[in-house]
């Protein structure tokens, strides 16, 4: 059971009327986004609350809930009402947004001279260096654009994308379906007659080599592969 000084509100407002309980941020956000809690460890005190600051407790519960078991209405509040985070939690939430935007950049870019991947680490740096604050809240691909435009005057970015259209035999089309997927955007499919399958492909130009690489390698060289122009 999480401390009062340490807990957070948790509000509903119901027929009017305003419903509070004092509860463990991270455990209270596991439990309204269906992960398996105790609602008992959630709970700093067995209360529900008119106003928990000033600790007013509500009344006419059972009128409003239908019950007056405290755990059930304490439940129905987290799941249908809001959660406070602590400071806490949102530098998580922004620090954990930061690392899949990172990946998002290594899986995308790479660098035009070298054409190598860039490590996170020097992505990270240059995030530092350009000053940029991720918001905990806004999705990832949301600020992924913003992210890159503040970062090309820092660290050059080439998101170039190659197309190849490919025609996999029958007897390796199934298990070079997932290669096609693991490595890009199948923008096409088409499965012919004999089994074969045709698709155009779309992926990072980086992954390019590897692609054609590993199909070759799957099929012992009896695919086509097409780069599109």
């Amino acid at each position: 059971m999480v401390r009062v000084e340490d807990a957070v509100i948790a509000k509903l407002k119901k027929d009017g009327q305003n419903f509070e309980i004092l509860v463990d941020c991270e455990l209270a956000l596991k439990l309204k986004h269906g992960e398996k809690v105790d609602i008992n460890d959630v709970l700093a005190v067995r209360n529900i609350f008119k106003d928990a600051k000033k600790g007013e407790v509500a009344p006419n519960i059972e009128n409003v809930f239908g019950t007056k078991n405290v755990e059930e209405i304490a439940i129905k509040i987290i799941k249908e009402g809001e959660v406070q985070l602590t400071a806490e939690y949102k530098r998580k939430m922004a620090e954990e947004k930061k690392r899949k935007i990172i990946a998002k950049i290594v899986e995308s870019a790479m660098d035009p001279k070298t054409r190598l991947p860039i490590p996170p680490t020097r992505i990270e740096l240059a995030m530092e260096q350009a000053h940029i604050n991720i918001d905990p809240f806004k999705p990832v691909e949301e600020q992924l654009k913003e992210v890159v435009e503040k970062l090309r005057p820092i660290l050059p970015l080439s998101f170039e994308k190659k197309k190849f259209e490919v025609i996999i035999p029958a007897r390796f089309s199934a298990s070079c379906y997932g290669i096609l997927k693991k490595y890009g955007k199948i923008l096409k499919e088409n499965w012919l007659s004999s089994g074969a399958l045709q698709a155009e492909v779309e992926m990072p130009a980086k992954l390019a080599e590897d692609f054609v690489d590993e199909l070759n390698k799957k099929t012992h060289g009896d695919v086509q592969i097409e780069e599109k122009r």
